[in-house]
């Protein structure tokens, strides 16, 4: 790096500082938009369907606002032709060592499996896979486990940056994850073990890495390894969003997760179904007044378009969800401004899906509106609302919660309104007429209704 431009780095680094700007702040000021491998290939993704992802999202969606691409949990693990294993367990062999025996270098850090990744082959990681996705103007992302690898910590492999440390020496071994047992938790009290963590985030740094997605943080809340991730992704100086997973994160932590987190789940993995979409609200009401810049609650992905083609959860399928119960899910994210992170195999989409991911007036109540809360819930119907910053226009969502079609009103004066206000359908894209006490709608079961009030002569 030149003089000239080391300069002009650390002048921007000192007006950072200045102004109390935060890491998390800098890295996710509005909620994280993108495409996620999960719920349409599980631990089966292959390099050539993250490209061809990838791709789609640069042609289709990066024009209004969506950017990472993120490659979900076991790229390690070398699923064989025609595998649909989510999580295939370790057995010890004879010598103690594992099998299936996960891609891994010499400092106990896990590697992608040159397999499904080709362009790893060799150790290059996934800095060619990463290097493509930037070429599209894209961000790139990664999902891990937490922890140190079993694998590792059998072989005593060196902690890089800990001299005299080994991974049996850093790894709790009564620290266990539930429902994949390939990793130990990390005693954060040990010599070695931040170190350890900030060998894999200058890993994925050199890679290229943008987002990290971490598994198994919060139930229960692993509150010393969730600090340890921050502090590693703030000692590799590159603007890494955290994301943890999966909930339920408990409320009492919000202080402490929004300090050391960019987005964390609020619940278990989130799927195509009414009764869970419901459960979601619920959740959602529990965080509202928490997220802002730089810390979002996490609703989990989008289950829109074709899910499940590798499994993890049921048939290869396009979303159960009905038309209706689809503008429902995303209106309720971008009212609530979660992360919105496809989860479909986006190729694949239909008109529906991606009419669903390019409305830039619904995308700007998840990118721009302020302070969501929720006006009124009951088992008929539910009101949720938001600011929009500049103006004394509000941003209202409308849900129908009936199994059947009926009106649903929305009370103005309880918005703060006092006068005539302007209706603007944001999924039509078009004013519906102006209204001074009560605005009514007939709603589909199921079904939302996206709004922007504008006060007239107020």
């Amino acid at each position: 790096m030149n003089k000239p431009i080391k300069t002009i780095c650390f002048f921007i680094l000192a007006l950072i500082l200045s102004l109390g700007i935060t890491h998390a702040q800098q890295v996710a000021p509005t909620p994280p938009m993108g495409w996620n491998s999960y719920n349409c290939y599980g631990s089966a993704v292959h390099e050539d369907e993250v490209k061809t992802n990838a791709r789609y999202l640069a042609k289709y969606l990066k024009p209004y606002g969506w950017q990472y691409v993120v490659v979900d949990f076991l790229w390690s693990y070398d699923n064989p032709p025609g595998s649909h294993i989510g999580n295939p367990f370790q057995k010890n062999l004879q010598d103690g060592s594992f099998v299936p025996w996960l891609t891994m270098d010499k400092w106990g850090r896990l590697l992608p499996q040159p397999t499904k990744f080709p362009s790893a082959f060799g150790g290059k990681g996934f800095k060619p896979l990463g290097d493509y996705v930037h070429s599209l103007g894209l961000k790139f992302g990664i999902h891990v486990m937490r922890g140190i690898p079993r694998q590792a910590v059998w072989a005593k492999s060196p902690v890089l940056g800990a001299k005299g440390i080994t991974a049996d020496m850093i790894a709790d071994t009564t620290s266990k994850c539930d429902w994949m047992n390939h990793m130990y938790g990390l005693d954060m009290s040990k010599p070695g073990a931040q170190e350890y963590l900030n060998s894999i985030l200058d890993l994925y740094a050199s890679w290229g890495v943008d987002f990290i997605k971490v598994d198994d943080l919060s139930r229960p809340y692993h509150t010393a390894e969730i600090e340890g991730y921050h502090k590693a992704i703030v000692h590799t100086k590159r603007p890494i969003v955290l994301s943890t997973s999966p909930g339920e994160t408990p409320v009492k932590e919000a202080e402490h997760i929004t300090k050391n987190a960019n987005m964390w789940r609020m619940a278990d993995d989130f799927w195509d179904s009414w009764k869970e979409l419901l459960n979601m609200f619920n959740y959602a009401r529990n965080w509202q007044g928490i997220g802002g810049p730089g810390h979002w609650p996490d609703c989990d992905m989008l289950q829109i378009g074709k899910l499940s083609k590798r499994g993890p959860v049921g048939p290869e399928r396009y979303s159960k969800f009905t038309d209706d119960e689809l503008y429902t899910h995303m209106t309720f994210w971008c009212i609530y401004r979660s992360p919105l992170m496809m989860g479909g195999n986006m190729p694949e989409n239909r008109p529906l899906d991606l009419k669903l991911l390019n409305n830039p007036e619904v995308l700007a109540v998840n990118q721009k509106g302020q302070n969501p809360k929720e006006l009124c819930h009951n088992n008929d119907s539910m009101v949720w609302y938001s600011k929009i910053p500049g103006s004394k226009d509000i941003y209202a969502a409308v849900f129908n919660l009936k199994n059947d079609n009926c009106e649903v009103s929305l009370d103005l004066p309880a918005l703060g309104f006092k006068g005539k206000v302007l209706v603007r359908d944001l999924w039509k894209k078009q004013n519906i007429g102006s209204y001074q006490t009560q605005y009514q709608q007939k709603i589909n079961k199921h079904g939302a209704a996206l709004l922007r009030l504008t006060p007239i002569n107020q």
